[in-house]
């Protein structure tokens, strides 16, 4: 209800404002053309976001100081924390980086903004910016009509930079001009009262404009004209300190668990921070009076950047110690929700606005897709997953794993497997065109696997009632040969879990190619071994038509689940995958190898990077 109010609230307060001075039009139109290049420059990174930024960021959160080391830059550079957050906010929903990672990351955009405050009061005020606008938004118009996303990328930085600086000009001018028809400084409020009354204004401004930079830069402007009182301007930036927080809760609700908690852990910060500057507001003044004497600071707006450092500095040494206790407070106080049906994890509105990060989501939750299948499947084959990652032999395993466990697959499938490859389908739909080939390539990669998984669930479905039944037979030969399936798939799986708990550059396409060899040592057709079966009178021929079809089953069950781990698993650097590729044993080629190990009994086959000994 209160959002619903702002819009029209804030549009009758300017009407009102136009009646009563056209000098009032010129600041609103400098604050407008501020924001609108504070848009366009958040658009430009955006372009890059698909790279250069996101690759950054996935390298720069494993430790604090990186985390809190990429805040202070990438906000330095981009001039907007609210692009920080949110990006970041994107990340950590999406799975990319750690909770910690994100505080670090938002602690240090805290102080990277205050970069602003110094490049306005130490140059923006003293020179014209309207001459450096002009060519600015000539080259960037004309480079956003190319066709290339680097040079579309471009052309909105360089236009947003020159809408930033012919807002500065237009707020500087329109406070000159108001000066002279009316004196906003007689509104200054002195003392504590004061204090609180335009924090209060300043967080207020905030909220509405959605910009701590563009509250910062209409504070100095009018403290450089002379409207604003010094002690005024002081608390106006606390409140603008405080206020950006509202973008980071806004661009949460839309996110997971994790994305609320990092909006909590800002908004924690700025209170504290906000707080402190309030409560010895006279020992920082103080400090910046001194600073200011030593390095020879003149006028009130530079005293007013430093004064806007000073605070976040010391938010920043008081919170900082405290990280790992706000993030176990934050995850204790921000819970999963309840157990049902299988939510998405990562999928979520927030993941959306970068085409990187709706990119990793859909794989995270493609992976998450194939965890929820594997379990079932194990409990379906009867084998416990402690033991079936163990470092004992599978056929040793599969031999001591007797006892029948009726899993509903159907009931499973339908609570866990089915609503959430329905959310990744759903989600993919609703992203929209990414920004490259590459990423359109790689959400059809990972809906096709999240399809395979689904349809190797299906498979063992069909195998699972006769597997039940013959696992515990009383003829040897017929729960030999399910014990041979249960093995064979459970090979299938551990090859699997290889591929996906290795580093990066322990993943190679031997591991893939061992396990689809071990497949295609599994047909008793080919082999003869269920001719043999038929002869020998061992197997009846009703239980030879099962156990073909079985076999069938857990064949196509387990190239399924290869398939899917070859794309979720192998697929990690494109460039490595194309070299891969070229050493990835063929489908003839695994064939003409069985071939000659029917005929042999052994052979030694040469792999483009080893040599795998079969016996």
């Amino acid at each position: 209800m209160i959002r619903r109010l702002i819009l029209p609230f804030t549009v009758l307060i300017l009407l009102y404002g136009f009646y009563l001075s056209p000098d009032f039009k010129q600041i609103s139109a400098g604050v407008a053309v501020f924001l609108f290049g504070m848009l366009a420059l958040e658009d430009g990174f955006r372009t890059f976001a698909g790279g250069t930024l996101d690759a950054l960021l996935r390298k720069s959160t494993d430790r604090l100081w990186k985390s809190l080391t990429f805040g202070i830059v990438s906000t330095t550079l981009v001039q907007s924390s609210s692009l920080i957050s949110l990006l970041t906010i994107s990340f950590l929903s999406s799975g990319l980086i750690s909770l910690a990672g994100g505080i670090g990351i938002i602690f240090g955009a805290n102080l990277g903004t205050t970069t602003g405050a110094w490049l306005v009061a130490g140059f923006g005020l003293k020179v014209s910016l309207a001459v450096w606008a002009m060519p600015l938004l000539v080259v960037g118009v004309l480079l956003i009509f190319q066709k290339s996303q680097a040079a579309k990328g471009a052309g909105y930085v360089l236009l947003g930079i020159g809408f930033l600086f012919l807002g500065i000009e237009f707020m500087k001018q329109g406070f000159e001009a108001f000066r002279s028809s009316i004196d906003l400084s007689r509104f200054s409020i002195g003392g504590f009262k004061g204090l609180l009354i335009y924090t209060g204004i300043g967080l207020a401004a905030t909220v509405v404009m959605q910009s701590s930079h563009a509250v910062l830069v209409l504070i100095l402007t009018g403290l450089a004209a002379g409207q604003l009182s010094y002690e005024n301007a002081l608390a106006l930036s606390i409140g603008s300190n405080v206020g950006t927080t509202i973008t980071a809760i806004i661009g949460s609700l839309g996110s997971n668990q994790d994305g609320k908690r990092l909006a909590a852990a800002h908004f924690i910060f700025n209170i504290t921070t906000g707080l402190v500057a309030i409560i010895f507001i006279g020992e920082f003044m103080k400090a910046v009076d001194w600073i200011s004497t030593l390095i020879g600071l003149e006028n009130d707006t530079t005293r007013l950047a430093l004064f806007h450092s000073l605070f976040n500095i010391t938010g920043l040494i008081l919170m900082l110690p405290l990280v790992n206790t706000l993030e176990a407070f934050l995850v204790k106080r921000f819970h999963a929700p309840a157990p049902g049906v299988k939510r998405p994890k990562y999928l979520n509105e927030s993941v959306k606005q970068f085409a990187d990060t709706s990119v990793e989501a859909v794989r995270n939750e493609t992976i998450r897709l194939y965890e929820t299948a594997e379990r079932i499947i194990t409990q379906s084959l009867c084998l416990p997953r402690s033991e079936l990652y163990s470092d004992r032999s599978i056929p040793e395993v599969v031999a001591q794993a007797r006892k029948v466990i009726r899993e509903d697959i159907n009931e499973k499938y339908t609570l866990n497997v089915k609503s959430l490859y329905g959310a990744i389908v759903e989600f993919i739909s609703q992203i929209g065109s990414p920004r490259n080939p590459q990423q359109m390539e790689a959400l059809r990669l990972y809906r096709s696997a999240g399809a395979k998984i689904v349809e190797a669930l299906k498979a063992i479905k069909h195998l699972q009632k006769n597997l039940l039944v013959h696992m515990v037979s009383r003829n040897p030969a017929v729960r030999d040969q399910y014990d041979k399936i249960r093995t064979f798939i459970a090979n299938t799986l551990r090859a699997i879990n290889t591929m996906k708990n290795a580093t990066t550059e322990d993943v190679t396409i031997l591991t893939y190619d061992e396990a689809r060899i071990e497949l295609a040592r599994n047909d008793i057709v080919a082999d003869g071994t269920l001719d043999e079966l038929i002869r020998s009178h061992r197997i009846t021929p009703d239980i030879a038509v099962s156990l073909m079809n079985d076999y069938v089953y857990a064949h196509d069950a387990c190239n399924d689940l290869l398939t899917a781990a070859e794309t979720l698993f192998v697929r990690r650097k494109s460039d490595a995958h194309q070299v891969e590729v070229g050493l990835s044993l063929g489908e003839e080629e695994i064939a003409e190898l069985i071939n000659r190990e029917n005929l042999t009994g052994a052979e030694t086959v040469t792999h483009p990077e080893n040599e795998i000994k079969t016996p």
